[in-house]
C-alpha cells in the first residue's frame, strides 16, 4: 500500500524502511524513522521499547501524529484479524506490482513465504 500511495501522490519513498533500514524510512515520510520504530515496537510487543519510541515520537512530532500512527496500527490489526477469521482470500499475488514489491523487500526470506500461493 505504501508503494501504491506513493505513486498516487508522486512521493519518493524507499521501501527498505519496511525492512528496518532507518535511513530509508525517512525518505519521503515525515517522522518516518520514528514511525518505523513505533511499528516495530508494536509488532514485537516489547513494552519497554514501545514506551521509549512512543515518547520520542510524541516529543518530536506531537500528539496528533502519535494518535494517528497508533490508530493506523490498531486498524491494521483489526482488519487482518477479521479477514483471517472470515477466510477472505488474499489479493492476486501475481500482479506485476506485487511481484516487484515482494522481490524488492526479499520477502521470500521469511518462513511464512512458504504459504504464499505460487503459480
Amino acid at each position: 500500500m505504501l508503494r501504491a500511495s506513493s505513486l498516487t501522490t508522486e512521493t519518493e519513498v524507499d521501501l527498505q524502511g519496511i525492512n528496518g533500514k532507518q535511513g530509508a524510512a525517512s525518505v519521503g515520510i515525515e517522522y518516518g524513522k520514528n514511525l518505523m520504530l513505533l511499528a516495530e515496537a508494536i509488532a514485537s510487543r516489547n513494552n519497554e521499547l514501545l514506551v521509549q519510541v512512543r515518547d520520542k515520537l510524541l516529543n518530536e512530532a506531537g500528539a496528533k501524529v502519535l494518535v494517528d500512527a497508533v490508530g493506523v496500527a490498531a486498524n491494521f490489526q483489526r482488519m487482518v484479524r477479521i479477514a483471517d477469521s472470515m477466510g477472505i482470500p488474499v489479493d492476486d499475488m501475481e500482479t506485476d506490482l506485487g511481484i516487484a514489491v515482494r522481490s524488492e523487500l526479499n520477502l521470500s526470506r521469511f518462513a511464512s513465504a512458504a504459504n504464499t500461493l505460487q503459480k
